[in-house]
């Protein structure tokens, strides 16, 4: 069954997407060059962190039988 929308209580909160105020907000202060130099490198970080991971994971995610097969041979098997 469909639901009755109630009615807003208070008329300003109805008129509230209709409002515009005219006092304009202050401008973001702007970053220092330490401030920015830290967020690149905490981002390099990351990526890094991120490159990493995968450079270490996906060979370890691999199926399948290895072509590189190396047998080990011992010293007593050389005849020594």
């Amino acid at each position: 069954m469909f639901r009755r929308r109630e009615s807003v209580p208070f008329a300003f909160v109805a008129e509230a997407d209709r409002f515009r105020s005219n006092v304009t907000p202050p401008p973001r202060p702007r970053a220092t060059p330490s401030q920015l130099a830290g967020r690149i490198l905490i981002t390099l970080t990351i990526v890094a962190g991120f490159v990493g991971s995968l450079m270490f994971g996906l060979p370890a995610l691999e199926s399948g039988p290895r072509t590189t097969h190396q047998t080990q041979q011992s010293e007593a098997s050389d005849g020594r």
